[in-house]
């Protein structure tokens, strides 16, 4: 399945100027999504989508990646606009370049299920719970039925149907790794703080 990286994103709430290229341990944080999405056995070609709000994650990219330049107005019109000019008809994986805990084996799981199911956009969700218990604060909680969900940044969506609201399945995963989006400082010292365990 062809994926894009929505990478052009401002970053104003971290403060450090182009977020995909903040340094974890050493590397820029698009580096770790683009190595799962390597090594994953359901992902075809990658785009990488960048604004003028990240030139740096473009210079970077560039050489060894598709990269797409967007105007960098939204998520949702970059995505669209990205979409249409690589020219998307079939359903495509999204994923957000601020998952620095993801790996292939989330991706083909999500890849799996969707392919199961008879709809044509999957979102993927964390319930609540988890992010508590790692101490994450998020910015979105949806209640489904009781249930008290967070939305992780990874979507499947039909490139034929990109302009319109598409009817997805809601797929709720029980994994920690999809909890972490580095969006502020505060998601930054619970990266490193879960680093440190690991090690």
């Amino acid at each position: 399945m062809d994926t894009i990286v929505m990478a052009g994103g401002s970053g104003t709430r971290l403060g450090r100027g182009d977020k995909p290229m903040i340094n974890l341990n050493g590397r820029p944080m698009v580096s770790y999504v683009l190595d799962a999405l390597l090594q994953s056995e359901k992902v075809d070609e990658i785009f990488v989508v960048t604004s003028p709000h990240t030139l740096k994650t473009k210079r970077y990219l560039d050489a060894h990646f598709t990269v797409i330049e967007t105007m960098g107005i939204g998520y949702i019109s970059d995505l669209i606009e990205a979409t249409e000019n690589i020219g998307i008809k079939s359903p495509f994986l999204i994923v957000m370049a601020d998952l620095p805990f993801l790996d292939s084996d989330i991706i083909d799981k999500v890849i799996c299920v969707y392919l199961k199911v008879n709809k044509p956009a999957l979102s993927v969700y964390v319930p609540l719970q988890v992010c508590n218990e790692i101490g994450r604060r998020p910015d979105i909680v949806f209640n489904r039925e009781g249930q008290l969900i967070v939305p992780v940044g990874l979507n499947i969506l039909n490139g034929c149907l990109i302009k319109e609201e598409q009817e997805e399945h809601l797929l709720i995963m029980d994994e920690p790794a999809l909890a972490v989006n580095v969006n502020t400082t505060e998601d930054l010292k619970i990266w490193e703080r879960l680093v440190e365990k690991t090690i």
